[in-house]
Parts: C-alpha cells; structure tokens; sequence
C-alpha cells in the first residue's frame, strides 16, 4: 500500500509518488524515511528543475526518472549510511566545529594505494585530520589524464590504486576514526575516453548531445569573442576539432570535453554517478570547475546563473536520496564569484581561495593591507556554511585579488601580479622563493606559481625564518575559521621536486614540482627537533592542538582589528565570554602594536601559544614572522 503524501505537495507529486511505490525495491521502513524527505525535498526539486529544463514538453517524464533514479539509489543505501544520515540532519553544523582539520593528498604519491592510505589511519589520527581529501583517483587514461580530471569512469578506480571494493572499505575504516573521506567530482566535462564521449564521436545521436559538437567554426567563433582561453599552452580558444572535421567544446585540454547540461539526460546521468558514489562512503564532492557548467552565447560562459540553479537541483537529488553528502565549491575565479557559490543550498563549503593568495601577498610584500581588507569585506558567508581555507593546494597559485579592490588601497593590480610572480619564481632580487612558473603567457604577461609551501617559503635554501613563514602561513588557516586544510607532506616541510621534468607524463605540467612523493626521511624525522622536519611538525602540531582546545575558534565569525601597523595582520575570533584577538606579524623585523591600539581590551591578556600572561598597557611587540593568540577581555 502506497504511503501517503502530505497535503502541502503540489497535485503532480503524486503521480510521481505512485511511480515510485510501485517501483520500489527495498523495505517499507526505508520506504517511509524517503517519504518523509519527499514531502520536504520535492517542491524544491521541481522548482529547481523547471528552471532549467522547463520550456521542454517532456519535462514531467524526465522529473519522472530523475526521481526514480533517487529511489533506486536510496534502496541501495546501505544501513551505516542511513545511520549517518539520521547523525547528519540531527547535527547540520558538524562540519563547522572547531575540531575540523582537514588533509588532502594523491594516493599514488603520498601512499602508493587505497591500501597503502587504510595503513596511514594511525597517523591521521596523530595528526588530528577529521577529513581526507583524496585526489582524483577514478579510471583516466594516461598520459591524458591531468592528474585524474580526465575522467574515463566515475565507477572505476584508477587500477594501479584499488578498486571500488577497496575504496568503499577505506571510507568505512575512516568514518570509524572519525574521518570524513572527500573525493572530486568532475562534473564540467569527461575524458574523450569515457565511454559516453566514445559513443558520441562513433555517431550516436543519443550521445552526440553529451557535448557540444559543431559541424563547423561558425558558431565557436562567435562563443570565443566572449570565453576566455584557460590553457593556451595546450591549444587555443574554448574548441578541439575532431577527425571528422567537427568542433568539440573543450575549455580545458584538449582531451577534456565539457559536457552539455542543457540536455536533461546528462543531468540525469551526472546524478546517478553522484549518488553512486554516496553509496559508497564519499561524504563530500569537491564540485571541480563548478562555474564553467552552464554555456551561453555572447557571454563568458562562467558563473551564469543557470550554473547555480544545476548546483543547487544536484544539491536536492541528494537531500532526496543521501543527505549527508555535502558540497564544496572549487571556483577559481572574481572573489564576487566565488561568495555566490557558497549557501546551504548550494555549496556548504567553498575552497578561499582569496585568503590563501593574500597570505603569499603579505608575505612577498611584508604588509597586509589586502589581506587585513579581505578579511574585513569577504570573509563573511551565510549560516550553515563554511570555508575551506588552505596554505596551498595541489594546483598552482593563481593572484585572484580584484583589480578594483587593489585600486582602493593604491595598488595597481596588473603591475602587482608580474611583481609577485617574480617574487616566487626567484626572479626578484632578495626573493627567499624557490617558486617555478605555470603557464606562462609570454603574449600576456600573465603566469600563476607552483611550489611547495616549504620551498616558497624559503626552507629549500634554508633562507632565515623558512620555518617561521611555514607555521605563520599555516597559523592563519588554523585560526580565520572554517576547516583549514593541510596538503599532506606540508607538515613536514617537504619540498619541490624537480624531478617531475624527467617524467613524460608530467614535464610538460610545471604543477608536478608541488606534488612530491611521500618524503618519508622527512615524516621518520618528524619528532626530531634537531631537523626542519622536526621543528616544522611539532611547530604546526602545537597549533592544531590549542586550536581544537580553543573553543573561540569553532565556526566562521571573525570581527576585524586593525592594528595600525602596516606590517601587522590582526583579528578577533569572538566566543560567548571572551575572545581570543589574532596578531600576526609578516616582516621580518621586529613590530609593535602600540597599546593605545589595544585600549579596547582590559589589559590583562593569555597568551594561548604559550600559556602564559601578557599585559596590554605597554604594547604588544612581535618578532620577526612571529604570531600570537590572545585570550583577552573587550573593555577596560
């Protein structure tokens, strides 16, 4: 007998709703419990899907197979899973606790394989990691596979690492150390191996309309006046010709061909590998190259608002039939851009990628005027949601700084740029960076930097104070708010490998030298104080300790604090008595914040770093690249 509806529902629900009755293959009790997310999650999803694909007369009949897509996943749900379903929407805001520290590695890199990474359990938990990101580990073909974002099967593990088997196993031993396993989910485009992809160059018309193909350069010529060129290195424009004479939309290499989300059917199916990877364990997609989704003539084709409303119906198909998954945004793009990707019906995490440029900028310029701005303008996001904040990524680093918001403390953006990727690829005089360039444009101007965080901050010349911009670096991730994020081996202070250039699959792709492999000397030396690797891991480990002993530090509020020192970044972390005032120090002399500065605060203060009093009324005086919490008191 079909469970009843609530009445609230609109009149088409419950033909939908007898579909799914008649059709369901698991036990009424799990029957009930999606009901329930039915009468809650329906009206979005429709709503959400009719912007999209409702000037089709075929609309109803493809909500009709969405939702039963959702049903046949959920009946393969498996009990633990629905287990944490329950644990999840009793507590919606786990992930904004101030115990939340993530990790994020390649498993052939750091651990060989999915084996190789259920062995380095322990030591996740030494380290105190609630969250592994594992980089793209789904079939790709080499040596077209950019690192696995060439993504051949959503259902295949890269053979050299595991299977599925494996990797569904791995997440179970994690969710019990109380990990959450993170994984990408490509979603902007395939692998021109991926069996949809084949299908549609062998001509099937079904298939053909995955992607955007065009007969001719008519109408990519047009697209091209308004999309910008992302990997000119690789091959020009936004379109790769086909041996058949056709044009394929690929915005990134030419192997990857960008999938065509005005087609219904492709959502459908983008759907159904979402959920098959829930099913196995996976608690959060990164949402790689969320703005380039949505296509439109005579526009950038990035960030369209038809973009948001797919973001946003993927996000529901989830609350339906895995409601745990959360989503983190990955857009690389105007720091305006990125706030409208962050809401708790959309994306629940966002990468920060602002904050993590400005944290090289301060560091190249000695000030941290837009830094202390971004943190005063751009912090700030809804309820619900949080921001992933970072040192540094497994990508190049990009200055996604607006050029308006340089302007308005008198830098100019274009010139800042070409400056700070001189800084970082040693072509400043007094640079302590060992930075290589990344696409470097010599039309342009225009390059980002790759490095690692040890090698950019001066560790692989042993340049003075490395290790103080290393911890520095990352105590600003640790104490912003948010989850911050630590690129495996960071915290051991690995360093470039060049190496990468004697690798064909690799030397053409500078982003390799900050991929190293496990430097396992360095991890043995790690309770060594006498070593950098020693110093850099008991350094940063301190700070995770007293930052998930500090209870100021849960969630994302951050009240700006302005220190009047152009060299001195600082901020308060607000807590229910008292707060815990940020001062962090980016030159490499000694600074003070001047009392006067500090006359809002009573003047007896804890320094949490360590543990002992410090007083207010004569100043604070920081050495070089030196930081400090301070538990203080508002008011006199």
């Amino acid at each position: 007998m079909p469970v009843p509806l609530t009445d609230n529902l609109p009149a088409d629900a419950l033909s939908h709703w007898k579909k799914i009755t008649r059709e369901w293959d698991g036990d009424r009790r799990a029957l009930v419990q999606f009901q329930q997310r039915f009468d809650l999650v329906y009206p979005t999803l429709r709503r959400l899907f009719s912007e999209i694909y409702g000037d089709r007369p075929d609309v109803a009949e493809q909500l009709d197979e969405l939702l039963a897509l959702a049903a046949r996943s959920y009946t393969e749900r498996s009990a633990d899973l629905i287990a944490l379903d329950r644990q999840r929407e009793e507590n919606p805001h786990w992930f904004e606790s101030g115990e939340m520290l993530g990790g994020v590695c390649y498993v052939d890199r750091y651990a060989k394989n999915l084996d190789g990474v259920r062995q380095k359990i322990p030591y996740f938990r030494e380290l105190g990691l609630t969250y592994l990101h594992l980089m793209p580990l789904f079939l790709a073909p080499e040596p077209h596979s950019d690192g696995g974002y060439a993504v051949s099967s959503y259902r295949e593990v890269n053979p050299i690492l595991g299977d599925m088997a494996t990797l569904r196993q791995l997440a179970t031993e994690l969710r019990a150390a109380g990990i959450s396993l993170v994984v990408d989910f490509v979603f902007n485009h395939t692998s021109n191996e991926h069996e949809w992809a084949r299908r549609a160059i062998a001509g099937d018309r079904e298939y053909e309309d995955y992607y955007r193909i065009f007969p001719d350069r008519q109408l990519p010529d047009v697209y091209e006046k308004t999309v910008r060129e992302i990997f000119p290195d690789d091959h020009p424009g936004s379109f790769v010709q086909l041996p058949d004479g056709r044009w394929i939309w690929a915005t990134f290499y030419h192997f990857q061909w960008d999938l065509n989300y005005a087609n219904p059917a492709v959502f459908r199916a983008m759907a159904g590998e979402m959920l098959f990877l829930a099913n196995q364990g996976i608690e959060i997609l990164r949402m790689d190259a969320a703005a380039f989704i949505w296509k439109q003539l005579g526009t950038r084709c990035e960030s369209l608002p038809q973009a948001h409303t797919i973001i946003r119906a993927f996000n529901a198909v989830c609350r339906l039939a895995a409601p745990s998954l959360l989503f983190k945004s990955e857009a690389i793009v105007h720091p305006d851009e990125v706030m409208q990707y962050i809401d708790p019906a959309e994306c629940q995490l966002s990468y920060n990628p602002l904050q993590m440029a400005l944290i090289w900028e301060s560091l190249a310029t000695r000030q941290v005027s837009l830094l202390t701005q971004a943190l005063d303008r751009r912090h700030t996001i809804p309820e619900g949601t949080t921001w992933v904040n970072y040192v540094r990524s497994h990508d190049d680093i990009g200055w996604t700084f607006s050029d308006e918001d340089a302007a308005a403390v008198g830098i100019n953006g274009y010139d800042h740029r070409r400056f700070l990727n001189a800084f970082y690829v040693n072509r400043f005089d007094g640079s302590f960076a060992r930075g290589v360039p990344f696409q470097e444009n010599p039309r342009t101007g225009d390059a980002r930097v790759a490095g690692t965080t040890a090698s950019l901050c001066g560790l692989e010349q042993d340049a003075p104070f490395a290790i103080h911009r290393i911890l520095l670096t990352h105590s600003i991730a640790l104490s912003t708010g948010g989850i911050p994020l630590i690129y495996l081996g960071d915290e051991v202070g690995q360093l470039n490998d060049y190496g990468y250039i004697d690798d064909p699959k690799h030397a053409k792709d500078s982003r390799w030298v900050n991929r190293p492999p496990l430097p396992a000397q360095r991890y043995a030396d790690r309770h060594d104080l006498s070593t950098s690797a020693g110093m850099t891991y008991a350094g940063l480990h301190r700070l995770i300790e007293l930052r998930r002993a500090t209870p100021e530090f849960a969630g994302g509020r951050l009240i700006g604090f302005h220190t009047n020192n152009q060299h001195i970044l600082g901020y308060q972390r607000p807590g229910e008595s008292s707060v815990v005032l940020v001062l962090a120090n980016f030159d490499e002399a000694d600074h003070l914040v001047s009392a006067e500065t500090l006359a809002g605060f009573a003047p007896d203060a804890l320094d949490l770093i360590s543990g002992k009093p410090r007083q207010l009324d004569a100043g604070v005086r920081l050495g070089p690249y030196e930081f400090t919490w301070l538990r203080v008191t508002p008011g006199r």
